[in-house]
């Protein structure tokens, strides 16, 4: 087994378009259920297939991205299932996942669409007060 190190985030990326899944994994938690890690963010971003043993908004986006499978946060065999399906599905099938991932980081997370989303909500807010 070898043993990569600390690298700079920057370099992230390049280890991540190399993987052939990435996977993210968190513990049941009201906390984590709410937000969207930036892990899933990040995965989405590299154009590669996502496994996905979380709750909540997390799961959702993989979902709704159609970038990957998802089972519920803490459940090691239905991740175990996940893992074998991903390995069944074909490599065609894959590379399509990972382009709707990063089809739906561009489009949903792209910093210009995030502050125009932002001055929309705080526009109707200050109509509505």
């Amino acid at each position: 087994m070898t043993l990569l190190g600390q690298y700079p985030i920057e370099r992230m990326p390049s280890f991540f378009r190399s993987a052939d899944a990435l996977l993210v994994s968190l513990k049941s938690s009201s906390n984590f259920s709410m937000t969207i890690p930036g892990k899933v963010q990040s995965y989405l971003a590299a154009g590669v297939p996502i496994l996905g043993m979380l709750d909540g908004e997390g799961a959702r986006v993989i979902e709704e991205a159609g970038a990957g499978l998802v089972c519920p946060a803490g459940n090691g065999p239905e991740l175990a299932r996940q893992v074998l399906r991903l390995i069944a599905t074909p490599a065609s099938d894959r590379a399509e996942m990972g382009a709707r991932g990063r089809a739906y980081a561009l489009r949903e997370f792209n910093r210009a669409h995030l502050i125009d989303r932002l001055e929309e909500v705080l526009a109707e807010v200050a109509r509505t007060h």
